[in-house]
């Protein structure tokens, strides 16, 4: 609809006056009956005592449907959206991570007389979700949320030493046929912190196969039968005492892995015969010792004799990190870009990664901590027209206490983001309605929406002790959508507070942002 300015006559004019006035369009009317529709999901009985925040806007920024835009909600891991922008922004999309190995002392005969030093880069992947095309790879329920209660877990067909091997050949090939010193981590880069999410925790400039050992327990033939229990990456630096069986076909599995002394594991439970293998992680206490660990064997494996330990606490001195300018360079690693990265961040709501990005947005800037990461994000975020006063994040995950954003400040970041040569990266990270992700399973396959909205999902619960239920502190989708009559829009829903059975969990939460994103389709401009 368009309303026409109407022209001054010229001879009420003066000349060097006269103003050219041309159609201006009219702000969007919200379709009729779109409101009510939405209003009968929110106001529903199921969400008496809880908070919803909601705003969809087309592309022009007009509103289509508002519920308290401007109230601060926690956003689970709608959080990551602001995280990768932040990263996207600071560092640039085709940003790579160049890990060195060098030499320390001398090299006789093929014989290294010192030490091999590995100087972290914060490459948080290091060449292990790299499938049979070279292409970076994830599951859309990621193996990092193994035994969380959120969801199944799958590893990917991707070696997650496919790095450190591609390393040791590397050194192989320079001409260290044996190392008689130390096999060393340099991961000075930032300083160690904690994430923010579920899963591993500790956020270190090295991490290998995210930072946990992958056990994976497959049933017997019957039920009596011992499992079979597997370790990946397989490593002596973890002992594992493995006593797991194999129960009726109709039992729940039931796997444990607890951690009985340093290095030291225990697989206990059951699984259900005729079952498939089931998931179990633990995460890694010491990254650089674990990624020295395997870094050490995989040299053996690729054909370097090397004296040092898998297990060893102590270590020599590291160098002064300007002498790596006067050392021999023996192996060099490159990272798949950034925009990889932020893929497997967004598609999985990877918890380690979106904690590790605010350390390498503080590395760019000359810093150290995640606290600067966060503070430089929140100066990116607000030169792409972000209202800083309507969010609040303590870590980059979406799991921090001080978490908060309002609605209208998530959209402001999704059009200020459209509007940037990032997008395109952006967009292609976050899970699609219906097809891939955390969104894979929220509608049927025969959903108009299918295929039409591209969103983060954030989910966060707390323990309701005193009865004996969860309280969903969040349920939570933000993205853009194109609608059945081709407009798009930018819209981001939160609904706090909403107590919910162990049995039910967030799944009808996630349906009922599914319906939402259906009815705005079907309704919609």
């Amino acid at each position: 609809m368009r309303r026409l300015l109407r022209f001054l006559a010229l001879s009420a004019v003066p000349a060097a006056a006269v103003v050219c006035l041309v159609a201006v369009p009219a702000p969007a009317r919200p379709p009729a009956g779109l409101a009510r529709l939405i209003d009968e999901v929110v106001t529903g009985p199921d969400y008496t005592h809880a908070s919803w925040g909601i705003l969809v806007v087309d592309a022009d920024g007009n509103p289509v449907y508002a519920r308290n835009p401007d109230q601060m909600l926690a956003p689970a891991s709608v959080t990551k959206l602001f995280t990768c922008a932040a990263a996207l922004l600071a560092l640039g999309a085709d940003h790579t991570f160049v890990t060195d190995v060098f030499r320390r002392g001398l090299l006789l005969n093929g014989t290294l007389r010192g030490d091999l030093i590995l100087v972290a880069s914060g490459d948080p992947i290091m060449g292990g979700r790299t499938g049979p095309d070279g292409k970076t790879v994830w599951k859309n329920s990621d193996h990092t949320y193994a035994g969380s209660g959120l969801a199944e877990a799958y590893l990917t067909d991707a070696d997650p030493l496919a790095g450190l091997n591609d390393i040791a050949r590397q050194v192989k090939a320079s001409g260290v046929n044996a190392v008689e010193g130390e096999v060393m981590i340099d991961d000075r880069l930032f300083a160690r912190a904690r994430s923010s999410g579920s899963g591993p925790d500790v956020v270190s400039p090295v991490t290998v196969n995210d930072n946990v050992v992958d056990v994976i327990v497959t049933p017997g033939a019957k039920a009596g039968d011992p499992a079979t229990v597997k370790t990946r990456p397989e490593t002596a630096f973890f002992q594992v005492d493995a006593q797991v069986s194999t129960a009726d076909e109709k039992a729940k599995a039931q796997v444990e892995v607890l951690a009985v002394g340093p290095n030291h594991l225990a697989v206990r439970g059951r699984v259900p015969a005729a079952g498939k293998a089931v998931v179990a992680i633990h995460p890694v206490a010491e990254p650089a010792l674990f990624a020295r660990a395997l870094l050490v064997e995989a040299l053996r494996r690729n054909g370097v004799r090397c004296e040092a330990a898998v297990i060893r606490p102590g270590l020599p001195t590291l160098p002064p990190r300007g002498d790596y300018a006067t050392l021999t360079k023996a192996a060099t690693l490159k990272s798949a870009p950034l925009s990889d990265l932020t893929t497997v961040t967004l598609k999985v709501s990877h918890n380690l990664y979106a904690s590790t990005l605010p350390c390498l947005v503080a590395v760019g800037d000359g810093r150290t901590t995640a606290a600067d990461g966060l503070r430089r994000g929140r100066r990116l975020l607000t030169d792409l027209g972000v209202d800083a006063g309507a969010f609040s994040f303590g870590g980059g995950a979406g799991g921090a206490e001080a978490d908060c954003v309002s609605a209208r400040a998530t959209v402001q970041l999704l059009r200020g983001m459209a509007a940037r040569p990032e997008w395109a990266a952006y967009r292609a990270g976050l899970p699609v309605l219906g097809v891939d992700g955390t969104l894979a399973a929220v509608v049927g396959r025969d959903s108009p929406a299918r295929g039409k909205v591209f969103a983060k999902t954030g989910t966060l619960y707390w323990t309701d002790v005193a009865n004996d239920r969860w309280l969903l502190r969040s349920k939570a989708l933000a993205g853009t959508m194109i609608t059945k009559g081709g407009a798009t829009l930018y819209f981001a829903m939160f609904v706090n507070n909403v107590p919910v059975s162990r049995e039910t969990g967030s799944a009808r939460e996630g349906r009922v942002l599914g319906r939402l994103c259906e009815i705005i389709h079907d309704n919609g401009p």
